[in-house]
């Protein structure tokens, strides 16, 4: 139904995989939000130079690697001195700078991977990032009801594959619709609601810590991927995903 793609604003909302693909069908322009960890790994890895290319997390990301002839992530957990490319973004902010990295994930990764088949322009989000992004696609004539945005809360999942919306990509989608609330085209209902929880939170770093995805992240010994996430408007980096590949807009 095409009441789903929250026709008539300029600026809309929505979550996940599915999210994505709906408001992919109708905007011109798709932001995706994976605070923990995705996009803010993507963000420190193109401004140093790298080009990111996303990939659906599985088997086949070695492969894709050695067929493009880039390095391809581990996980968290797998870093060692030979392979100090992860998910983790202080990972990531540290390790020797290489030409292309595959970054799979799960959730931002996927939805990234899926939406460049539209050939719409992807732009990754984070709360480094969120100020620039939202001035950049206002610069490129992005947010009327003729070039609409679509902001994509990535969330997370639970044990049975469905979304698990997540604290930390709501706030940070907010903080990407709330550097576009003066859009020409106006925020529809579901952005105007994501931007009115940024709006009661008087503490976003605090939010984030505290939700399930930044204790559970801190749980596992990743505290430095939270702080460094939680950094408001830090980076004037904007990266854009153009034929498969992330790099600095």
């Amino acid at each position: 139904m095409a009441v789903y793609a929250q026709p008539g604003s300029g600026a809309r909302f929505d979550w996940g995989l599915t999210g994505a693909a709906e408001l992919g069908r109708v905007c011109a322009a798709l932001v995706v939000v994976d605070v923990l960890s995705f996009t803010t790994a993507v963000e420190v890895a193109v401004s140093r130079g790298t080009r990111v290319h996303p990939f659906p997390w599985g088997e086949q990301a070695a492969e894709y690697g050695r067929r493009i002839g880039a390095t391809v992530a581990v996980g968290r957990r797998q870093v060692s001195p030979e392979q100090p490319w992860s998910l983790s973004p202080v990972s990531l902010s540290t390790a020797p700078v290489v030409a292309d990295l595959v970054l799979p994930s799960p959730n931002g990764s996927a939805i990234s991977a899926a939406a460049s088949a539209t050939g719409l322009p992807v732009v990754a989000a984070c709360l480094r990032n969120a100020r620039a992004v939202g001035r950049w696609l206002r610069g490129q004539g992005y947010g009327s009801t003729d070039a609409p945005v679509g902001v994509i809360a990535a969330g997370e999942r639970w044990p049975d594959g469905s979304l698990r919306p997540g604290v930390e990509d709501q706030l940070g989608a907010a903080s990407v619709l709330d550097a576009l609330s003066g859009v020409p085209g106006g925020l529809s209902v579901e952005a105007a609601m994501a931007l009115a929880a940024l709006a009661s939170t008087p503490d976003v770093p605090a939010a984030v810590r505290g939700c399930v995805s930044g204790r559970e992240l801190a749980e596992d010994g990743f505290a430095g991927d939270v702080e460094l996430a939680v950094q408001l408007d830090v980076s004037d980096v904007v990266p854009v995903l153009r034929q498969g590949v992330f790099s600095a807009a």
